[in-house]
């Protein structure tokens, strides 16, 4: 596939940008949100608190990372970035697959339990250990997803470590 032009990268890299923003902001106000609902009195706020973060995970956080996720393919594939020509890029990688991992199978399902059990059985949802359990997951993978979005987003900027050599890429080991 031949490389973009400069305007063209520019706009794939600023879509990436903004993906990465809404999934940040996204999980940033989950996490809020849950911190908020720690001292729910009332269950109709309960309820609310805890469908609202799901709803900010259907519809902003799993598309902006489906979103970043593509663009990042696509910048890699088509620019001089590459998938393993530097280590920052590599990093971003393992990180970023390991936030859509931890969401998916872990964070995803926490928010929904949370709110179905919050719906059926209101303030006495609190009461229940598995309530207890997963809005602390949320409460506690909403700041760590906040935690590695900003990592991966100051590795994008400062992009530390470099160029992988190609020395090391062809080096055969002695028999």
């Amino acid at each position: 596939m031949p490389k973009l032009s400069v305007n063209q990268k520019n706009w794939l890299l600023s879509a990436h940008v903004g993906f990465a923003a809404l999934w940040t902001g996204a999980v940033l106000s989950m996490f809020l949100l849950s911190l908020r609902n720690t001292n729910s009195t009332n269950a109709e706020v309960l309820h609310t608190l805890d469908s609202a973060i799901t709803l900010l995970d259907d519809w902003i956080v799993i598309p902006s990372a489906i979103g970043s996720v593509v663009t990042a393919t696509f910048l890699c594939w088509v620019t001089n970035y590459g998938f393993t020509k530097f280590y920052w890029v590599i990093t971003k990688w393992v990180l970023t697959t390991g936030l859509v991992i931890f969401g998916t199978f872990w964070l995803f399902p926490w928010g929904n339990v949370a709110a179905s059990l919050s719906r059926e059985a209101g303030l006495q949802a609190l009461d229940n250990p598995i309530y207890g359990f997963d809005a602390k997951g949320v409460l506690l993978g909403t700041i760590i997803q906040v935690l590695f979005l900003f990592v991966i987003i100051g590795i994008s900027v400062l992009k530390p470590w470099g160029r992988r050599t190609a020395q090391a890429k062809n080096q055969v080991s002695p028999d």
